[in-house]
């Protein structure tokens, strides 16, 4: 990967309606190398997918928590089957597996504060394998979806 891929990295980021021709001038490249290089960097893995980035008050998502989440390790199938049931809730948007305590890390959204107590209550609190589980409430987002540094 070349300086020229991470440019066209970094515009892809931060728009990813780009058309081939919009790309290839903002990289300063012809339309026919820029569109080899970016069919490279998705047959890579570099680029993953493309997606739109929803704002969630927008779409009735008022209220978001931190929750941790620390595993009882009562034998090695523990972590898949949290894990599975962890990918089962939709409300969870993003997960992290951890070092040291705790264990893991999930972004829950709901929309408001009476909509998170149900969710925790009846799946959050009930994830086979957890010892302990706490949460802390989302206050302001100072960083949100910022694209990688290059």
């Amino acid at each position: 990967m070349d300086g020229l891929d991470r440019k066209i990295l970094t515009e892809l980021q931060l728009d990813g309606r780009l058309t081939i021709t919009e790309l290839a001038s903002r990289v300063q490249l012809s339309v026919s190398p820029c569109h080899r290089r970016l069919r490279d960097l998705e047959s890579s893995g570099a680029i993953r997918r493309y997606r739109a980035v929803v704002n969630a008050a927008a779409v009735g998502l008022n209220f978001e928590a931190i929750v941790f989440a620390t595993l009882r390790w009562e034998h090695r199938d523990t972590v898949a089957t949290f894990e599975t049931a962890v990918e089962a809730i939709p409300q969870v948007v993003q997960a992290q597996r951890l070092f040291g305590e705790p264990d893991y890390l999930l972004r829950v959204v709901a929309q408001d504060l009476a909509a998170y107590q149900r969710l925790y209550d009846e799946q959050l609190a009930k994830l086979p394998g957890v010892q302990r589980i706490s949460s802390t409430l989302v206050m302001k987002h100072l960083i949100e979806d910022r694209p990688l540094p290059h």
